[in-house]
């Protein structure tokens, strides 16, 4: 099987003021990844199915939504046989997060239980459960960006604006509007009108849904780790967290592609920026600047991604920052499930490629991403 990531990436910084401030789209864009179907001459195959067979292959793009980015392409073949592997770590995969967690108040896997109801919240009002988590440190009032359709930003949400938001680990927000600005970027959240928050997407009642059960970060470094997801459909402002204590886990969020957002008629996937152990959600779950080592900057970054029944994981160069992280990582499937491929990141290389990152694809059970 033949993977290839074409990371497309600008790294320059912007701040929000108050009230609000017109976005320069151009100024700021995180990993978006979109994934197609492409044969072993590269060329995209329309309507494809996948399957984990050496003869077929996807393309998994990280686009932006602007036109002015940088780039560097990466590719990866995963030759070989499909295998079932047993993991050492399975057991403690299956620890996930309690109703004692900073960042939800959901059993992994359970609820939503209680619909939003359009128009009975104020917009000065975070509605946090049921999933949704603050994001503080943001300074948007627990909000994760909070966006207008012609690319203005704002400090609190106001009438006109998409207020997005946190879903705890494993989950994802269900709000974007399905018309999205035509420059190709992307606005998500609910929409506040006369004070009042309402969905932006109707198809859910609920704020937060669960991805599929086929992924897992499995901590057993000595010290805690921040992911932080872009928020998108959004400012991608990787502000969203998930943060993996040592010696435990959590769930990784595996959105469906082909129900979940898709950018300009194509789908995709979910990206964590994974900050140093011992670096703190405040912290690292922030737009960074550079050098810092946070956030954008961030050692390495991770996607996941389920599509035609088959969930594709990867361990991605950050461009930004070649320096290896403070720990290695490896993905291996959970106890008898079935894992094409080999993909590791240790002591500054990635297995088979060199510095090109790595992909497997999920064909029954789960996986892991195991920090060590």
């Amino acid at each position: 099987m033949k993977l290839s990531n074409i990371l497309l990436l600008s790294t320059s910084s912007i701040a929000f003021a108050a009230p609000a401030v017109h976005h320069d789209h151009n100024e700021k864009r995180a990993l978006v990844t979109v994934t197609e179907f492409v044969d072993e001459n590269g060329n995209a195959i329309v309507g494809a199915s996948a399957t984990a067979t050496a003869s077929a292959a996807v393309k998994e793009q990280a686009v932006v939504a602007n036109t002015d980015v940088t780039s560097s392409k990466a590719t990866t073949t995963l030759e070989g046989t499909v295998a079932t592997t047993t993991s050492s770590t399975s057991t403690a995969a299956k620890t996930s997060t309690g109703s004692t967690s900073s960042y939800g108040d959901l059993s992994a896997y359970s609820g939503p239980n209680k619909e939003f109801q359009d128009g009975t919240i104020s917009c000065s009002d975070f509605p946090s459960g049921q999933g949704v988590v603050s994001v503080d440190w943001a300074g948007l009032s627990g909000w994760s960006t909070i966006m207008d359709m012609n690319g203005n930003t704002a400090t609190s949400c106001q009438d006109g604006y998409y207020c997005s938001y946190a879903c705890q680990a494993g989950m994802s927000k269900t709000q974007w509007p399905s018309e999205q600005p035509s420059n190709g970027m992307s606005v998500g959240g609910l929409y506040c009108k006369n004070g009042l928050l309402y969905r932006s997407n109707t198809d859910s009642n609920y704020l937060c849904e669960w991805g599929q059960d086929s992924a897992v970060a499995v901590n057993n470094a000595d010290k805690s780790i921040a992911m932080c997801r872009t928020d998108y459909p959004g400012s991608e402002n990787m502000v969203i967290p998930t943060l993996v204590e040592a010696g435990s886990s959590q769930p990784v969020s595996v959105v469906n592609e082909d129900s979940y957002y898709q950018w300009q008629g194509k789908k995709t996937s979910t990206q964590y920026y994974v900050n140093n152990a011992g670096v703190s959600a405040e912290d690292g779950c922030v737009w960074g600047t550079e050098g810092s080592g946070v956030g954008n900057w961030a050692p390495v970054v991770l996607g996941a991604g389920y599509t035609d029944g088959i969930t594709y994981l990867s361990i991605i160069p950050n461009p930004n920052n070649k320096t290896p992280p403070n720990f290695n990582i490896k993905i291996v499937a959970s106890e008898g499930s079935t894992v094409n491929g080999e993909c590791s990141y240790v002591d500054g290389v990635y297995t088979g490629s060199g510095s090109d990152g790595c992909t497997v694809s999920v064909t029954s059970g789960s996986a892991e991403f195991v920090f060590y």
